[in-house]
């Protein structure tokens, strides 16, 4: 790459571009299914197999002598098919229009006479740590951040309470249609009421914990200030162990690192190469926090004033919320060899994938509002 000597003045200190943190797909661990041969539109089978379910009294499964088994109410295992069709999704995006496709797009002049390593333009097929492929790579993992946070806010899709199946909870556990609250401080998820209702609501559905014994909640920043307003829940953050700390023994003591000045233990990247974020554990639940939470609005009436509120939003779930499957390669980027006579660089990334929220009964989508 040319870099010009003659006017070292004209290159300017670079400035960091801020972007979210793109944890979610960390967090939530979810099922993938890999197959190489398939192609956009065929699809991937994930099976659960379901148990019996009602155990009955023990008079119900008493028998005697004289009763015959048989086989005639002989019972099968039943299975639940999830199946994932493959698409093909690419980015970027047209800046107007998110739903049309577009381009990376740049002049080689402007590679060869830039101050800066915009493209390496001997490797144009993977991404890279030049401004141009990073840029290119921040809209794939922004998307894909985005798609898995959508697809656990399916659950409110149900339409029902989660203390029923799954789906949303407001605070209070107040239904859709009768959210009224008498002032600012109850229309707030509360620690010692909503999370504590919460967490008996998982484990009222059996929701699995994951491996260290703790479901996850992935929230917006809003959604963790309000959890944070808690004396409880900051006693915590700030004593988070009795006796001597072990940072390496985080299933013991997983606050520890917090304790060390460490932070939230958000995803880091290591040689490129993603770290799994340590969140922040309390009443059960290994809290994360994001950036690239969408933004939601909700009908309310608090102290008396009804309108649409901002709503912040946590996401509870359990492991197996959400499924993956991967047709081909991985992402890849694609050169357009349209170029106008190579006077261009155009670029796009590409994925053959499929989305899919597995168990709504596994996942509580929460709400505070911002009042």
């Amino acid at each position: 790459m040319f870099v010009d000597n003659d006017f070292p003045k004209l290159l300017g200190a670079e400035l960091y571009r801020p972007h979210p943190a793109y944890i979610v797909e960390m967090a939530a661990e979810p099922v993938v299914v890999h197959d190489f041969s398939k192609q956009p539109g065929q699809t991937v089978q994930l099976d659960r197999y379901r148990f019996f379910g009602n155990p009955g009294s023990k008079e119900s499964r008493e028998r005697t002598a004289e009763q015959t088994i048989g086989t005639a109410n002989s019972r099968n295992i039943v299975k639940d098919k999830v199946l994932v069709t493959l698409k093909e999704y690419t980015g970027p995006a047209d800046s107007n229009d998110p739903t049309q496709p577009s381009t990376f797009k740049i002049a080689r002049e402007t590679l060869i006479t830039a101050q800066r390593l915009l493209l390496d333009t001997g490797n144009l097929t993977s991404f890279h740590q030049s401004i141009g492929s990073l840029t290119l790579l921040d809209d794939y993992r922004r998307w894909r951040d985005r798609v898995f946070i959508n697809e656990l806010l399916k659950a409110v899709s149900k339409g029902q309470s989660s203390d029923q199946s799954g789906g949303y909870y407001f605070p209070g556990n107040l239904p859709v249609g009768d959210l009224t609250y008498t002032n600012n401080q109850q229309a707030k998820f509360d620690v010692k009421d909503d999370l504590l209702n919460v967490v008996k609501q998982l484990r009222k559905r059996n929701t699995p914990t994951y491996q260290d014994g703790f479901y996850r909640c992935v929230c917006d920043p809003t959604f963790l200030m309000h959890l944070r307003q808690n004396s409880d829940f900051r006693e915590v953050a700030r004593y988070p162990g009795n006796g001597q700390i072990n940072p390496l023994m985080s299933a013991m003591q997983p606050n520890a690192a917090i304790y060390m000045g460490q932070g939230f233990g958000q995803a880091t990247f290591v040689a490129g190469e993603p770290i799994m974020p340590t969140g922040f554990v309390f009443e059960g639940v290994r809290f994360f926090e994001s950036t690239n939470m969408p933004s939601q609005q909700e009908n309310a009436t608090i102290a008396s004033v009804t309108k649409n509120y901002p709503a912040a939003i946590g996401m509870f779930f359990g492991p197996q919320a959400v499924g993956v499957g991967i047709g081909g390669n991985n992402a890849q980027v694609l050169l357009n060899n349209n170029d106008d006579f190579s006077r261009f660089v155009m670029l796009i990334w590409s994925l053959y994938a499929g989305f899919e929220m597995l168990n709504a009964d596994f996942i509580t989508d929460a709400y505070s509002f911002v009042v």
